[in-house]
């Protein structure tokens, strides 16, 4: 009886081990969250197209030319390759983890005088987010963000965002950003880093917002097979072309 007991429990813990192996293997190699969005993310989203020019002619000796970028001044709308979503910790089965969604579905413009930018937004349908787990986008949508009655989530500038100079081709310049941040119905006034890029004619931006869920009376996404804290991240990287 004793040896039974004793494999009994060897075989139970093999099975824990067997299981906790998986889902090691399953969240850190073959299902691994995507990577936090970054300024390097933002410069990548920003090669493509050719960067509209002007030339202007030296009164030197030498008699070169020069090619500078147009002026960033006007209204700027945002392309479908901008990039916006959430990020939130979890724990399966006793592994950290991170669940990711995203979208490039955005609607947005931004207006731009000199080096400020005086209005400006963005809005995305709550739908439109999705991570790797159709369960888990079933939940976003579903109970969580209640996408139903609350459609949209969307920021809005409320100051004039000055970055201080017109950045060179390819140069970021990084500078607080407040606005009205609105997720499922509540709006709260937010103050968050923004790093702006110009490059190829285009205007990227790269940003992070951290989300306490309670603050938008969003309900903690835990579930009977996934544990996750209190808040999240919203990360976005958004391209501009001229409206």
């Amino acid at each position: 009886m004793k040896k039974l007991a004793v494999r009994l429990v060897v075989l139970a813990l093999v099975a824990v081990a067997v299981v906790y192996g998986a889902i090691l293997l399953w969240t850190k190699v073959i299902n691994k969250p995507e990577d936090e969005l970054s300024t390097d993310d933002l410069s990548a989203a920003l090669v493509e197209p050719t960067v509209t020019t002007v030339t202007a002619v030296t009164t030197g000796a030498t008699g070169a030319t020069d090619t500078v970028a147009e002026g960033v001044s006007g209204v700027w709308v945002a392309t479908s390759e901008s990039t916006l979503g959430y990020r939130v910790k979890e724990v399966l089965g006793g592994v950290d983890t991170e669940g990711v969604g995203r979208t490039s579905a955005v609607d947005g413009s931004i207006t731009i005088d000199g080096t400020v930018v005086v209005e400006g937004g963005f809005s995305v349908e709550v739908g439109s987010i999705k991570s790797d787990s159709s369960r888990r986008d079933g939940q976003f949508t579903g109970r969580i963000m209640d996408a139903a009655t609350f459609p949209t989530a969307s920021f809005v500038i409320t100051q004039p965002i000055d970055f201080g100079s017109i950045p060179t081709d390819g140069q970021q310049i990084t500078v607080d950003a407040t606005g009205d941040l609105t997720l499922r119905g509540s709006t709260k006034t937010v103050t968050f880093p923004l790093t702006a890029e110009y490059s190829n004619g285009r205007v990227g931006v790269f940003g992070n917002i951290p989300i306490v869920f309670a603050e938008y009376g969003i309900p903690n996404p835990s579930n009977q097979f996934v544990t996750t804290g209190d808040d999240g991240l919203l990360e976005f990287v958004l391209v501009f072309e001229r409206g």
